[in-house]
């Protein structure tokens, strides 16, 4: 990434607005870094707690000016908007329920939205955004950060390229053990609220399916292009009197007849962050795993096993663009959060010039993709309740 198509189009770089991420939040330090990384915003204004005093000074802290760390969303986006100068982009890292309450109002406001997973807690909610969307015009990303990794866009590039051949099988799984020995919160009313991960009204109906199923879905569908048509899932929890999910799996069927199974756990203990996919075709496999981020391994028919590595040989465009620096340096996490930052800012500049943004730039997860998350976890929840029947996903 060595010239900057935001300043080139705009003249300056994009003015952001956060809302969420405060202190103690990771997610919401990784929003930041991830928008500053390539210098494609500068962040200009933020609502980072419900507290109003709490938000104003963590605002402060991380050097927003006092008339622009506003005390309250509401207040934040009727400022901004009414600025010569005011932000050109919305960043949402609140808790999942209030996606849908944020999204939309930001939208209305005229403002493009980058919007921490998942879109929205129900399927109806997700479908409210993405008319909103639809509606307004405006570029909406999604922060399934794994998508900007730079093998997994080297994998969907070799598979749209034909270097596998027909997808037939895929599997897929997300294995954490953050959970393994965790209690859940034993809740006392006096104590105030639950943590909002374990409130099914703020977190969804399934805490293990909107943390990381999400991805694991998401994983599947931008690396094969293809959809999944049915499953066969249960969803529940293993650590015993549990009240929240902790465990789901499924068997998978795609729209072009291929199969496959997926699985996620945040209870398997000893295991840190294990995301890893498999995709077979009629002339090869891949594989790639995200705690060896920088290594995909392509096993053709009939010859040697490969390892493709980030600008090695054999790396497409869309991988390249995602690289930073040069081969045999590894890039992670970071990187990959920062990508659809950078990919978002692209489209957002293009858009506000009218021009064209580069395709390399459209890759990443928009509001169509998040509906289709969301509505693959209610398939997911609606096939347990039914001792693991074939289900349809909307």
């Amino acid at each position: 990434m060595d010239t900057n198509p935001v300043i080139e189009m705009l003249g300056r770089r994009l003015r952001l607005a956060v809302i969420g991420g405060g202190p103690g939040s990771f997610i919401g330090a990784m929003h930041r870094t991830a928008a500053r990384l390539d210098d494609r915003y500068e962040i200009v204004a933020g609502v980072l707690s419900t507290d109003p005093d709490r938000s104003r000074a963590a605002a402060l802290a991380i050097g927003i000016e006092p008339d622009r760390a506003y005390a309250t969303g509401t207040e934040l986006l009727n400022a901004e908007s009414a600025r010569p100068d005011g932000a050109d982009v919305v960043a949402i890292m609140t808790p999942n329920d209030s996606h849908r309450e944020y999204a939309n109002a930001a939208l209305r406001h005229g403002f493009d939205v980058i919007c921490d997973k998942p879109i929205a807690n129900t399927l109806n909610e997700a479908l409210d955004v993405l008319a909103t969307v639809e509606e307004t015009g405006l570029v909406f990303c999604v922060t399934h950060n794994y998508t900007g990794y730079p093998m997994v866009r080297q994998a969907r590039a070799m598979i749209a390229d034909g270097q596998i051949g027909e997808i037939q099988l895929i599997q897929v799984e997300y294995v954490q053990g953050g959970k393994a020995a965790e209690r859940d919160p034993d809740h006392d009313p006096a104590d105030g609220p639950l943590p909002w991960r374990y409130d099914p009204v703020r977190g969804g109906p399934s805490l293990v399916m909107g943390d990381i199923g999400t991805h694991a879905h998401n994983l599947v569908r931008f690396v094969t292009g293809l959809e999944v048509t049915e499953l066969a899932a249960e969803v529940g929890h293993i650590v015993p009197n549990r009240l929240v999910d902790d465990y789901a799996g499924a068997l998978l069927r795609f729209d072009n007849g291929a199969r496959g199974s997926f699985w996620v756990t945040q209870a398997a203990a000893g295991v840190e962050n294990c995301l890893r996919i498999r995709v077979s075709g009629t002339r090869g496999t891949i594989e790639w795993m995200q705690e060896v981020p920088t290594q995909l391994v392509f096993k053709p028919l009939g010859a040697p096993s490969e390892i493709r590595t980030p600008n090695g040989p054999g790396t497409l465009p869309l991988s390249a663009r995602a690289s930073r620096i040069v081969a045999g340096h590894p890039e992670g996490f970071h990187e990959g959060f920062a990508n659809l930052y950078s990919d978002a800012a692209e489209a957002i500049a293009a858009r506000r010039c009218g021009t064209s943004a580069d395709p390399l730039a459209l890759h990443f997860p928009n509001a169509v993709d998040g509906v289709k998350g969301v509505a693959f976890v209610e398939a997911a929840i609606t096939s347990s309740l039914s001792n693991g029947a074939w289900t349809s996903v909307g």
